[in-house]
């Protein structure tokens, strides 16, 4: 089992004019991102793979994209090392995943 992180940055530039650098309107800022558990792969490079097929966006207002992958135990002792607040957040955000199932499969 695999945890992939991804960056999110949103583009406010995109909420009133057209949002492009060759205009002069972007103006992106980068924002949280999301935690992806993902199951039934052997690889992390397989997890990342399948999460940037499955779940990332790539348009004018909103680009996210992972950043990292690791082992289940890794985040897990990443995790022990924060606020207990802030761990439980991540865990209750965090998005379970899998090819497996057919309505999650890329």
């Amino acid at each position: 089992m695999f945890v992939v992180k991804t960056q999110i940055l949103e583009n406010y530039g995109a909420h009133d004019t057209d949002g492009k650098f060759s205009s002069g309107n972007a103006y992106w800022k980068m924002k949280g991102g999301n935690e992806y558990i993902v199951r039934d792969l052997d690889r992390p490079q397989d997890a990342m793979a399948f999460v940037a097929a499955k779940f990332i966006e790539n348009n004018i207002a909103f680009k996210e994209f992972p950043i990292a992958v690791m082992t289940h135990d890794e985040w897990q002792e990443e995790l022990n090392e924060l606020d207990e607040d802030y761990r439980e957040f991540l865990v209750e955000q965090a998005i379970a995943c899998t090819p497996l199932d057919r309505k999650e499969a890329a």
